[in-house]
């Protein structure tokens, strides 16, 4: 994937879209000095080229019942590509699952889970994630409190 170049202005643009997705273009061309028309023809080329994604709105695990995280590593059986890929597929499914990365090192995945308590989070790895046909093993780590969390990428 070739990186796109992105210039000052843009990158201003960029800034205040991670924190306020929802500002208007004329709001958005003033705090950044440019124009509304400007504004918008930047951001249009920033999603064509696949800069900017979706817009979305966060929410707060706690206040919707979601704030255990837990963060699961596994280990696979074996490397073959198509159980691998099976697995990513059916780790897709799981709406608990938030995030998950094929990593290296010991691990092969380090999935991040979004549970209500411990006891949501067991059914999740025992009676789906651990009886996976290529899932050797797991070790999970609970989430005490959130140092930091942010969405937004330096530029």
């Amino acid at each position: 994937m070739k990186t796109v170049h992105i210039d000052e202005i843009d990158k201003k643009i960029l800034r205040v879209l991670q924190n306020r997705g929802d500002i208007s273009h004329a709001v958005l061309a003033e705090e950044v000095g440019a124009s509304t028309a400007s504004c918008w023809r930047r951001i249009k080329a920033l999603e064509e080229q696949g800069v900017l994604g979706p817009t979305v709105r966060l929410l707060d695990p706690d206040r919707i019942g979601r704030g255990l995280n837990v963060f699961c590593q596994v280990r696979m059986k074996s490397h073959d590509p198509a159980a691998r890929r099976d697995f990513e597929d059916i780790i897709q499914t799981y709406e608990e699952v938030i995030e998950c990365y094929s990593m290296s090192g010991e691990w092969d995945y380090l999935i991040r889970v979004a549970v209500r308590d411990v006891k949501d989070y067991e059914r999740l790895l025992m009676h789906d994630i651990l009886t996976h046909p290529a899932v050797a093993n797991s070790s999970s780590h609970f989430a005490l409190k959130s140092v930091k969390y942010t969405t937004e990428l330096p530029l």
